[in-house]
């Protein structure tokens, strides 16, 4: 009875069910932690797999311009660069056609280790996404993508 009772408590109100944006914020909260508790115990976050991801994509970029692309102040890239760059993940150096430019590359390690951080992704998104067949896994991920190039999203 009193199990009951506190499942009833707890239980979310069938309103806030009803909306689906309360339904994704929900899910992606979820899904969110369970990523940055993976990529944590290899002693980064969503920021670092970010960076490097945008090295790997897009190519060697001027360290302002990475923080551009990426919507990070450039205060904060510095640092996430400082601690890629104190695992062998990131090269910099300076521009040879303008020496007050930072070039930022992507080293070996720095690809294995967004190799590796793509594992985990890929295991929580697909922990997360069990219940749903492929066929319905791709037509969310289509659903989600257009949602995210309409809404001008793009924040890590």
């Amino acid at each position: 009875m009193v199990a009951t009772y506190y499942r009833r408590v707890i239980e979310t109100p069938p309103t806030l069910t009803a909306l689906t944006t309360y339904l994704l914020s929900k899910v992606g909260r979820d899904a969110r932690a369970q990523l940055a508790d993976r990529l944590a115990r290899k002693g980064l976050r969503l920021w670092h797999m970010a960076t490097l991801a945008a090295l790997v994509d897009f190519g060697p970029h001027a360290q302002r311009e990475l923080a551009v692309r990426l919507a990070v102040h450039p205060s904060d890239m510095a640092k996430l660069l400082d601690e890629l760059a104190g695992r062998g993940h990131v090269a910099r150096e300076r521009d040879p056609a303008d020496r007050r430019r930072v070039r930022v590359t992507i080293t070996p390690e720095g690809r294995a280790a967004l190799t590796a951080l793509d594992a985990e992704a890929t295991a929580v998104q697909d922990a997360v996404l069990a219940p749903l067949t492929a066929d319905e896994r791709t037509v969310l991920h289509d659903l989600l993508l257009r949602l995210y190039d309409v809404g001008g999203l793009g924040e890590v």
